[in-house]
Formats: C-alpha cells, structure tokens, sequence
C-alpha cells in the first residue's frame, strides 16, 4: 500500500504530554507569559495610584516614592536600562553553559538545560521588571501649564522593589549556574527522569513480554513523514481500532527514526483475518487514521521514549573514556546510575503495551524499549570503548551483579547471562594487565 501524505490536522498530535514537555523544555514560553502579565500588572497598579492619589493615607504615603515626576522618570529609566543589561548577561552566560555542555558531556544534554525552571523564572524576572518599568514610565507627566502632573507612587515603589529582586535573582542565577555545570548534577537530573518514566510506566498495565507477529495478508501500515517518533496517542489509536475493527500493532518503540515509505505497524481483523475485502479508500482511511494519532519530531524526547535518558547517561560515560576526554571516574559515575535506572526496569518488569476495548479484548499493541534493550544498549557500548580501564571494567561487571539482585523473580535471567558472557569475552580480548583480567573473569563467572 502507497503511503498517504499527512493531513494539516494535527490537533490530535497536541497530547498534554507533548505540550507539557515542548513548553518544559523551551526558554521562552514562561518569560513572555511573564512580560504579559507585568504590562497588564502596571497598567492595574497606575490605575489604582490615579484612584489614590487625593486619598492616599499618610501611613502608606510615607513608605511610597516621595519624589517629583523628573526624579522618579529618572528612576525609571535606570531600572529599564540596568535590568536590559542584565538579561543580555544571563543569556550570554545561558548561551555559554549550553556550549560548554554540548562540546564537554553530550549535546542530548541541552534539554537539560533549557528545561531548568531556575533559568525560565530567572529571565521572566529580569524581562517582567524590564517591561512593568517601561509601562510606568509611560504614564509619568509633568506638571506643565493646564495639565496636572502625575507620579505613580505605588507603582514607581513596586518597580524599585523588583529591581531589587533582580539583583538577588542574578546572584542566586550565578551560583546555581556553578552548580549545574557539574557533571553529577546533571546525570543526577537525568536519572531522575529516567526512574519517574519507569515508575509510571510500570502502574499502567501489566508488561506485554512480545508485541505479537501479523497474521499472513495484514495490512502493512507505512510512515507518512521521516522523523523520530515521538509519542503514540493512545487513546486515538484505540478509537481509530474500534472506527475500523481491526487490531492494530505498532512494531517501532517511540525514539526510533521512520523512514517515510517503510512500515512501521500492521493492522488486521478481529480473529487473525485479513482485511482482503476493503477498499483503497479503507484502507487509505487507516493509515490516515494511525498516522494522525503519531507525534513525530526531528529529535528524541522523554514523553514516551524511556530509552532516551538512559542514552543520555551513557553518552556522558562514553565520551569521559574516549581518548580526547580521558576521564574514567565520571564514566565510572554514569554507570553508577545507569545501573540504579536498569536494577529499577528489572524490578518493574518493564514490557510492551497492549490496550483492550470495553470487551476486553486486545485492539492495540504498543512496542516499548524493553530491558533486555537497554541493558544490550549499555553493555555494547561500554564492552566497545572502556574494558582497557580496569576500574570501568569492574564497575560493569558489579552493574551486572546489582542488577540481578533486582530481579528476584528471576524475569530475566537469560538476559543478565547473556550480557555476562558478552563482558567476560570483552574482557578476554582487552589489553589489561593480565592479573587485573583474571580477577575479573572470575568476578563476572561468580553469581551474586
């Protein structure tokens, strides 16, 4: 079947889930929401100092701007200039930190970054304080001939406090900014999204351990577009099963890349029948349907792809054992965690996704990145580039270990055994000091 092109409808791909995580990880979203609200603020405090100006009490006048229209536009002009030039410094140094990040550890670690709450509410201080000056410097007048003269007092005092907090809002940016250059913080923040993925995914259904194989004659659904796929809109999905009556198998995990033209998923009738009386129009009208429910995109996220932080983790480890870098101990560190992440998958029992309609019976299959994938995916790399340090060497052999300590159901034994072979013939063929390779051999035979 010749694939359809996408329709310009693409409301059913905005999931709260994809809205969440592209405003999460986007640095303007919270700082133009905040330079909104500061003009709608200064434009209601103006107001309420022209219903106050007769009345004002003599207890609050006195804690208010006291000064002329010259003195506080003055002031006002400072405050817009001073605050202006502080943003330009905290995005410079926004801007460097990401540099720094993307060269040093791993460019899939800009997310990181650019979704870091601090920096969003830091330059929407800076740009609000920026914005309600300049409106409250609009609405200053001097006292010229017949016209009166008019000196927000309350809002000229509410700008002066918010050039206060700018200050102390760049020096806690700098300091927090030291800190999340650290290598351990970040692949701390990774591992933490890493684990809430599992937590949810492992409350939603009980695991599928194989998506199953199409019955001969099923459809074969085809990408539309070529991108990473992003998120599969369950419920969407569902419905489109249902509108056609059929089972529908989603062979790819979120985070592969689809080629346009290759398939990517089947569908068939209830009962292993293929669909061999439909029309082109039915058939065109599924994949349509299926393509409509897929959110796809130029770069891997978290919102479904519980492979990506771990792939973030282990670039880290990588690239501090490549020969450029050299720096065994914060791959020593990543392994730590990716271990924390894959003992937690074990213990879970991270599997496939199946949805059933309200008989019952199963109308979706979802491919999910498994853990005998993500444990592959780290031994191979880590078996590729690190077994000539013997202290990596030794910390994947104990990954291994603590793993399968967090299996106590024995799920995936055969995997964990694999993956021990695999290291002991890496370790054979490495360049260690042959003293160094039996204490290993005989550490990964033992069982923990």
């Amino acid at each position: 079947m010749e694939p359809t092109r996408p329709s310009r409808h693409i409301a059913s791909n905005l999931t709260p889930g994809v809205i969440r995580d592209y405003v999460r990880t986007q640095l303007w979203p919270v700082p133009l929401a905040a330079v909104i609200a500061s003009v709608a603020l200064a434009q209601c405090v103006t107001w309420l100092d022209h219903l106050l100006d007769d009345d004002m009490p003599p207890a609050l006048s006195a804690l208010l701007f006291g000064g002329g229209a010259p003195a506080a536009r003055s002031l006002m002009e400072a405050i817009a200039a001073s605050t202006i030039t502080v943003t330009s410094l905290t995005f410079s140094l926004t801007v460097v930190t990401l540099q720094l990040a993307s060269s040093q550890y791993s460019p899939r670690l800009l997310r990181t970054f650019t979704s870091d709450r601090f920096v969003h509410n830091t330059l929407a201080l800076f740009l609000s304080t920026f914005a309600f000056a300049l409106t409250v410097l609009r609405t200053i007048r001097d006292e010229d001939g017949p016209s009166t003269g008019f000196v927000p007092e309350i809002a000229v005092t509410l700008s002066f406090l918010l050039a206060l907090a700018t200050v102390v809002g760049l020096v806690l940016f700098l300091g927090h900014l030291s800190r999340q250059l650290r290598v351990e913080r970040m692949l701390v923040e990774v591992r933490n999204d890493f684990m809430t993925m599992v937590g949810g995914a492992g409350s939603e259904s009980e695991p599928l351990h194989h998506v199953p194989e199409a019955p001969p004659g099923a459809v074969e659904l085809r990408a539309t577009t070529s991108g990473f796929l992003v998120q599969a809109n369950e419920p969407a999905l569902l419905k489109a099963a249902e509108q056609f009556n059929v089972t529908i198998a989603l062979d790819r995990p979120p985070g592969d890349f689809l080629v346009e033209g290759t398939p990517f998923a089947h569908a068939w009738q209830l009962g292993g029948d293929s669909p061999d009386g439909w029309s082109s129009e039915q058939t065109d009208g599924l994949q349509q349907a299926v393509g409509d429910a897929l959110t796809m995109g130029f770069e891997r996220n978290s919102v479904q792809d519980i492979g990506f932080p771990l792939q973030q983790i282990l670039d880290v480890a990588v690239r501090a054992i490549s020969p450029s870098v050299n720096d065994p101990t914060t791959c020593v560190h990543a392994l730590g965690h990716l271990s924390t992440g894959l003992s937690a998958l074990a213990r879970e029992g991270q599997g496939h996704r199946v949805m059933t309609d309200g008989q019952g019976r199963a109308r979706v299959f979802l491919a999910r990145r498994t853990f005998a994938t993500l444990l592959d995916l780290v031994v191979s790399q880590i078996c590729t580039y690190g077994m000539d340090d013997p202290r990596v060497a030794r910390r994947l052999v104990e990954l291994l270990s603590e793993v399968e300590h967090n299996d106590p159901a024995h799920r995936q034994a055969e995997q964990i055994r694999r993956q021990r072979h695999r290291v002991s013939r890496a370790i054979a063929g490495s360049q260690l000091d042959p003293v160094d390779r039996q204490d290993l051999l005989a550490e990964c035979a033992a069982k923990p």
